[in-house]
């Protein structure tokens, strides 16, 4: 890397604005919000990662999509530094903690000799891969296999190394350099590093790592956003961690006197790209780099991504899934207005009009179907918006029914003789033969007429609902519980069974009369049990907490059960006292903590400011004990 290329961190400005107005704030952070995903390198050096559902970046809920907190490199006026936390929200910290992330930035220049067409960008935010670093664990089963090679010695040195710091977690010790091997494998390239995050760690295939495990991590390609009017290039994980800032309370605002600065401009820089590639020129090897041309959004897309980017398309959607996965909730939340047709109970009159005779004129006269009407009039009043036509239940009518409908798809024509409003969409939904006794097979034709998403509510979706749309704490607590093994049970035409639309319908019940043995008419006697069971468990109740009727002993007689129900109960605390009792909840561990954070502040921004304040003091530092 060129000697005269800085590679430093994003400022307090960079990241809210001067003075916090937003004015100043960088481009990609506007695009891409504040928090950042952590990879598992960083974890397994020791950045800190709540363990629990509720810190995702963009609403991406795999283990990947766990966010961690980070440094910038503006003081907090009082000797810390600044950092980002896991919301995104403002927050400080002292220097010397090893549990922070590394987000670095690269100014664009270092770009020029590979990438000489960058400037013709348009100047729109993009993303591109550069440069390779250790970033996530293999599988178990890969894992097997290169510790297996490793100690036969048969796995071949490629003769690179990453640098991080050797300290331990607690150490206040300046910088000292650990060098880790890269290894060759059947193409792909990897190290083996040590677990030194004193947390229990899941790192995103999915096993527990404690302080001291042997970790397999595969070298990948970095990847950035790029910003051709701030000319950067930020990363777009936290990397890196496991180093201090820089000594404890001793941070003047001067970034270059950090030993984050020359971890960075030292080791990170040498690290960042393999030998081969920083001798490479543009005309060696143009196509090394993957510099999206056509300047698309190259992130991942949910479900619910594709069904709004296939109306705004103009592309008919079908949404498959069982009758209890909210298809059209989700229609509703993109288009309040949309007209609903179930066609399970449609007839042809109903679907595609009619014809009716006028006896003056002796001619028929065709009459619109009442839906159409009612879509016109909704889709002129509002003509700058798109307005969806929902065809519920396509795969329940009759043949001819359905191929009313695919006229309809097809053509967007209804009865061959009026057209759909311009700004109308088309989605259907219905469920697979396999879960309906009365689904029939959607004919290949109108089949291929859509776009097809296939809804399936996780657990760690239905939680999230589940915060928004005031759900018992009690369900909400249970389901959290069981893992989600309770959301769903197998309908067998007999009993009644669990799935997402029962439990919110079993939260009002229980919310109207108080108890839980009525929802055994909605989930089923077993599940009904196991609730049951679960609202028994002893807790530790707020007027404990509060007057500290409690001693260790109880704390620790308490089961995973109780823990959730006690946690749950926790969070009707006042914002006088939640402090008091969020220290309290950090003695159940950190998935409580994050519970409690999430179901107290329940997007309440006051609330997520006061978490913010003591998050780092009750949370961190509790951990550190």
């Amino acid at each position: 890397m060129d000697a005269n290329v800085e590679i430093t961190l994003l400022s307090e400005e960079d990241v809210w604005g001067v003075n916090d107005t937003g004015e100043g704030k960088l481009e990609i952070l506007k695009k891409y919000g504040t928090k950042s995903a952590v990879t598992d390198f960083a974890i397994v050096l020791g950045a800190y990662v709540p363990n629990s559902y509720y810190n995702h970046v963009n609403y991406d809920d795999s283990l990947k999509g766990r966010t961690g907190w980070y440094y910038t490199t503006s003081s907090d006026g009082s000797m810390g530094v600044r950092t980002v936390n896991h919301d995104g929200l403002k927050s400080w910290d002292g220097a010397g903690l090893r549990t922070g992330g590394v987000r670095p930035i690269l100014p664009l220049s270092i770009l020029n000799n590979i990438l000489p067409s960058l400037k013709s960008k348009n100047n729109q935010i993009f993303e591109i891969e550069y440069g390779e670093y250790p970033q996530y664990v293999v599988s178990e089963t890969i894992e097997s296999i290169l510790e297996e090679a490793y100690l036969a010695g048969t796995i071949r040195k490629t003769g690179k190394t990453y640098t991080t710091d050797s300290r331990k977690y607690k150490e206040s010790l300046p910088f000292e350099a650990i060098e880790h091997e890269e290894y060759e494998y059947n193409g792909r390239k990897y190290i083996r590093a040590y677990c030194r995050n004193v947390f229990t760690s899941m790192l995103s295939n999915g096993k527990q790592y404690e302080y001291g495990d042997n970790v397999w991590i595969e070298v990948s390609p970095l990847k950035w956003y790029v910003d051709p009017n701030a000319k950067i290039m930020l990363s777009k994980n936290l990397i890196a961690s496991g180093l201090r800032f820089c000594n404890h309370n001793d941070y003047d605002g001067n970034f270059k006197n950090t030993e984050m600065y020359k971890f960075l401009n030292t080791y990170f820089a040498k690290d960042i790209l393999p030998d081969e590639i920083l001798q490479m020129t543009s005309e060696k090897n143009p196509k090394e780099y993957k510099i999206n041309p056509y300047n698309f959004d190259l992130d991942e897309v949910s479900e619910e991504d594709i069904l709004k980017g296939a109306i705004k398309s103009d592309i008919p959607v079908f949404l498959h899934g069982p009758s209890s996965e909210g298809k059209s909730a989700r229609v509703k939340q993109i288009d309040p207005d949309c007209l609903i047709i179930y066609l399970r109970n449609a007839s042809p009159e109903s679907l595609n009009g009619k014809s009716v005779y006028n006896a003056e004129t002796g001619e028929m006269i065709d009459v619109k179907p009442t839906w159409l009407k009612k879509l016109e009039v909704i889709c002129e009043a509002e003509p700058n918006k798109l307005h969806i036509v929902f065809f519920d239940e396509i795969t329940h009518p009759l043949p001819s029914i359905q191929g009313m409908a695919f006229n309809i798809v097809l053509d967007r024509e209804v009865n061959g003789i009026w057209e759909l409003p311009k700004n109308a969409r088309i989605v259907a939904a219905g469920n697979e033969m396999k879960d309906s006794l009365s689904a029939n097979q959607l004919a290949e034709p109108l089949f291929n007429r859509f776009a097809h998403v296939y809804i399936r509510t996780t657990t760690e979706g239905w939680l999230k609902w589940a915060r928004e749309n005031n759900i018992h704490p009690a369900i909400y607590s249970f389901i959290a519980y069981k893992k989600g093994e309770t959301l769903r049970s197998k309908y067998d035409g007999e009993k009644p069974n669990a799935d997402p639309r029962k439990w919110e319908m079993a939260s009002k019940m229980l919310y109207a009369t108080g108890n839980p043995e009525m929802l055994r008419a909605l989930v089923g006697e077993d599940i009904t049990k196991e609730f049951v069971k679960f609202c028994k468990q002893p807790v530790i109740t707020l007027n404990d907490v509060l007057n500290g009727n409690y001693n260790n002993r109880d704390i620790q007689s308490l089961n995973t059960a109780s823990r959730y129900a006690t946690t749950m109960s926790l969070t009707q605390v006042d914002e006088e006292n939640m402090e008091k009792v969020r220290d309290f909840i950090a003695n159940l561990g950190a998935e409580y903590t994050a519970l409690f954070d999430t179901i107290w502040a329940r997007d309440n921004e006051s609330r997520l400011e006061l978490i913010a304040e003591v998050r780092l003091n009750l949370g961190v530092e509790k951990y550190e004990r």
